[in-house]
């Protein structure tokens, strides 16, 4: 069965900062035309942090397109300092959001966060034996956040009761339990 479409016309419609959006004018394998519109975003990463007492690291910041404060997994995306290496854009988030390093880094998967309209790909690590790091990398001065620390049971109550309902955080925290039950 074929499912590619065929991109007649493009235009660029939008470039910001951290995003652009594209309009396509498309013929489907049915034959039908349709126009879609594309939000283009730099790939990105996800920390699963698990402190040496074993909870998870929780961000709390304010989230303008949902209009309150969220709790989510820190993460960031891959920029031109990481030369499109996403366990160094990692290793960079890491410090910048929660001033600690990892001994243990592992990639746990890259996922598209909603590819009915966005590129967006972000790589989810798993991040264990946690330590101050040495030297501390400048923090964007345009985000505040508040880390706290919840334990796995505190982190799928948060979810049950939707205080987390950032995708990506939900997914960690299902595989973090996932992996305790396997343990």
């Amino acid at each position: 069965m074929e499912f590619e479409e065929r991109v007649t016309s493009s235009e660029q419609i939008y470039s910001g900062h951290i995003l652009s959006l594209e309009k396509q004018r498309v013929v489907t394998p049915g034959g039908k035309e349709a126009t879609r519109e594309i939000v283009h975003h730099a790939p990105a990463i996800a920390l699963l942090m698990i402190t040496n007492d074993h909870k998870v690291i929780l961000e709390q910041q304010w989230r303008a397109p949902v209009k309150k404060v969220t709790f989510e997994i820190p993460a960031g995306k891959v920029d031109s300092r990481d030369n499109g290496d996403v366990l160094h854009a990692a290793k960079r988030e890491m410090n910048e959001e929660t001033r600690l390093q990892a001994q243990t880094l592992l990639k746990v998967a890259s996922t598209f966060s909603s590819p009915g309209f966005t590129d967006e790909q972000i790589t989810l690590f798993y991040a264990t034996d946690l330590s101050e790091v040495k030297h501390q990398l400048p923090q964007d001065d345009d985000e505040k956040i508040h880390l706290i620390t919840v334990s796995l049971d505190e982190a799928l109550t948060m979810i049950r009761e939707g205080k987390i309902d950032d995708m990506k955080t939900v997914m960690a925290i299902y595989y973090w339990a996932q992996k305790e039950k396997n343990a």
